[in-house]
């Protein structure tokens, strides 16, 4: 299935695509796609509806974020190997984590603001993963029965706050506006293997990233298993998986954001993103 959320920001309604690729409202049945919706007692609900009978939505309305009222919202940082050697940085011996502030969730095509101190905004597609059970402790050999679903996560990130200032990576990763996730969330039995997707991003067309998730250093698997060793995953947290090679960073000489610029991404079977870049 595809699960998604549209209208307004903030107004947003729960939304699955049909068989043809179509909008039906879902309202009836689930009030957000959020935790709640993505545990697994909702989606065999969803699951078992005859999607065709669903009312259809009119128009092309805006896509929101793929899940509302997202409690966490987890990276892990230099996680594919390629990526790593073009920053410079050696692979760590374990999964390097970080936060994103929820605040910083827009949807897949929303505007990307710059903060009005940018120097050095970038970009980075990665593979979302979003839990659907909780988590606690689980074994690499249970860690994906605990995903709802995956989708296309923008990492965009202010390399000037995140590595030049004092301080966690954490302020350069949650501006406002810095965390397109969507357009939807593709359940866990549509994706065979998710450490066989292509992930790509183009800036201006220009191609910047190309890579797969086979690169990664740390598979889904094992970041799942690791993270519930520290605390609880909750139905409807994001974690955000890396980013391969292709970063403005790792160009020679860097080539970063600017007002007018647009990014356009995408992970293979999960749909793609447009963002405009703009000035605050």
């Amino acid at each position: 299935m595809k699960l998604l959320r549209y209208g307004p920001a903030g107004q947003e309604k729960p939304g699955i695509l049909d068989a043809d690729g179509r909008l039906r409202d879902l309202s009836a049945h689930v009030a957000d796609i959020d935790g709640a919706a993505l545990a697994p007692a909702s989606l065999a609900k969803i699951a078992a509806l005859d999607v065709a009978s669903l009312p259809l939505v009119d128009g092309t309305p805006r896509v929101g974020a793929c899940v509302g009222k997202v409690g966490k919202f987890l990276c892990i940082g230099l996680n594919y190997a390629d990526h790593a050697a073009e920053t410079g940085a050696k692979l760590p011996p374990e999964p390097v984590l970080f936060m994103k502030a929820t605040s910083c969730i827009i949807g897949p095509n929303d505007d990307v603001v710059l903060p009005r101190t940018s120097a050095k905004s970038d970009w980075e597609v990665e593979l979302g993963v979003v839990i659907g059970k909780r988590a606690k402790y689980v074994t690499e050999a249970e860690a994906l029965d605990h995903v709802a679903g995956y989708c296309v996560v923008n990492d965009v990130s202010e390399r000037s706050f995140q590595t030049e200032r004092a301080g966690q990576w954490t302020k350069g990763k949650s501006c406002d506006t810095f965390g397109p996730i969507g357009p939807w969330v593709v359940t866990r039995d549509e994706v065979a293997d998710p450490q066989d997707l292509k992930l790509w991003c183009h800036v201006n067309g220009k191609p910047m990233q190309n890579g797969s998730t086979k690169t990664m250093h740390f598979g889904v698997k094992h970041v799942i298993s690791y993270l519930s060793q520290f605390f609880t995953l909750e139905p409807g947290d994001v974690i955000a998986t890396g980013t391969p090679p292709g970063v403005g960073l790792g160009m020679k000489p860097p080539v970063f954001l600017k007002a007018g610029d647009v990014m356009e991404l995408g992970v293979e079977g999960l749909g793609t993103q447009r963002q405009r870049v703009l000035a605050d």
